[in-house]
C-alpha cells in the first residue's frame, strides 16, 4: 500500500496528525496494532479514572469539548471524545497492524515498512513519503528489576492491568509509584475496603486538580515561578506538613518540574523498596511489611527504537526524540514523532499541528 503519510499508532496523537493532515487533504493512514483506536485508554486503563487537567488542556485540535462537559473529563467521556473525533475528521485506521520494521530508502526517497497483519499472521508491505511515530511515551508498561520480585507468592501486575478495587476487599496491596496512576489506584483500593500502601522513593508535589487548574491558568500570563510559589502555598494549607507522613517536597515548583522533566505532581508510605522475599516487602530504611498484592504504576516506555531501523540517530535509548521541546517533533528524511513532548495531550495537540503544516510545505 502507498501513501504520502504512514502514522503508526492509533492514539490520540496519532489521530490528531491525521485529522490535521486530512484538512489539508494530503492522504494518509493509520496503523494500529490493536483492534481499536485508543487502546490505552479503552483497554488500560482502570475504572475510576479522570483526566488530570482541565478539559481546555486535553482537547485535541479542532475540536473543542462540549462547554457543557465537566472541567475535569472521565474516561468514558474522553473515550465518547475520541471515537467522534476520528469521525469527524474521516481518519483511515488499519487495525490489527502491528509494525515490525521501517527503514528509509535512500534511491526512492521513501520509507518502507513491513507490518504483520495479526488476523492472518502475514507481513504487509508499505510504502510512504512521510513516516509519523506516533506511538508515544507510553507503548509499553515498565516494571522495574527487584530481587526476589520472580519468588513473591502473591499477585504482582502492572496499573495498566488494574481496573478496580473491589476484588482487593481485606487484602493489603503495595503501590509502587507515586505519579497520578498510583496515587489514585491506592484512593481506589482504600475506598473498596483494601489495605493499601505506597511506595514513595523521591520528592513530590501532591496537589489538588483545582490547584493545577488554576497555576496553568496563571502561568499564560505570569512568570512560572510566581505561580509555583503560589499553588505550592494553595497546596500546604489544603494539606497541611506532610513530612510527618515521609513526603517531602522538592525544591522546583510543580509546573517547573513539568516543564523541564514531563513529571506530573501527584495511605500509608514506604521509602523505596530493596528486595521481595516471597509475601514479605524489603524496604530500604530496614523496614519490612507482608503484602497480598503488587502493583506496579511505574510508567511506561516507548517502544519505537523496536522497530525503527532507520532515524535511530533522533532518538535515544529510551526510545524518546533527542531534541529537547519545542524541536521533538521533526526528524531527518520526512520524518516525524507526534506525542513525545512530554507534556501531555496539549503537546499532542501541538505536535499534530506542527506536523501536518510542514508536511504541507513539501506536499
Amino acid at each position: 500500500m502507498e501513501r504520502e503519510v504512514l502514522i503508526v499508532g492509533a492514539g490520540p496523537a496519532g489521530i490528531a496528525t491525521a485529522a490535521c493532515l486530512n484538512l489539508h487533504s494530503i492522504p494518509n493512514v493509520v496503523l494500529e496494532k490493536e483492534d481499536c483506536l485508543g487502546s490505552l485508554w479503552k483497554k488500560k486503563s482502570y475504572d475510576c479514572l479522570n483526566l488530570h487537567l482541565g478539559r481546555e488542556f486535553c482537547q485535541l485540535p479542532h475540536l473543542p469539548f462540549p462547554k457543557h462537559a465537566p472541567n475535569f473529563i472521565s474516561k468514558t467521556e474522553f473515550i465518547r471524545y475520541l471515537d467522534e473525533y476520528a469521525e469527524k475528521f474521516k481518519v483511515i485506521l488499519k487495525y490489527q497492524t502491528c509494525v515490525k520494521s521501517a527503514s528509509y530508502d535512500k534511491n526512492s526517497m521513501t520509507w518502507q515498512v513491513i507490518a504483520c497483519n495479526t488476523l492472518t499472521n502475514k507481513n504487509e508491505k508499505y510504502s510512504s513519503r512521510f513516516l509519523v511515530v506516533a506511538t508515544g511515551e507510553n507503548s509499553e508498561g515498565y516494571i522495574p528489576q527487584i530481587p526476589g520480585l520472580h519468588k513473591f507468592k502473591g499477585k504482582t501486575i502492572h496499573s495498566m492491568s488494574y481496573k478496580s478495587g473491589t476484588k482487593y476487599k481485606e487484602k493489603s496491596v503495595l503501590v509502587v509509584g507515586s505519579g497520578n496512576s498510583g496515587m489514585e489506584i491506592a484512593y481506589d483500593l482504600a475506598k473498596h475496603g483494601a489495605n493499601a500502601s505506597i511506595v514513595i522513593r523521591n520528592k513530590l508535589h501532591i496537589m489538588t486538580r483545582e490547584q493545577m487548574f488554576l497555576g496553568m491558568k496563571l502561568a499564560q500570563y505570569l512568570p512560572l515561578k510566581l505561580v509555583d510559589r503560589l499553588i505550592v502555598m494553595l497546596a500546604k494549607l489544603t494539606f497541611g506538613d506532610l513530612s510527618k507522613y515521609g513526603i517531602l517536597r522538592p525544591r522546583d515548583g510543580p509546573l517547573k518540574l513539568k516543564a523541564e522533566t514531563g513529571r506530573s505532581s501527584v495511605i500509608d508510605v514506604y521509602r523505596a523498596i530493596s528486595s521481595i522475599q516471597e509475601s514479605k516487602v524489603l524496604f530500604i530504611n530496614g523496614m519490612s511489611e507482608s503484602f497480598d498484592a503488587i502493583i506496579f504504576a511505574t510508567g511506561y516506555r516507548s517502544t519505537a527504537n523496536q522497530w525503527l531501523k532507520d532515524g535511530k540517530e533522533s532518538l535515544n535509548e529510551e526510545g524518546f526524540p533527542k531534541k529537547g521541546f519545542p524541536n521533538q517533533w521533526k526528524g531527518s528524511n520526512g520524518l516525524y514523532f507526534a506525542g513525545f513532548a512530554r507534556k501531555g495531550l496539549a503537546g499532542i495537540s501541538m505536535d499534530a499541528v506542527k506536523i501536518a503544516n510542514d508536511i504541507k510545505k513539501a506536499y
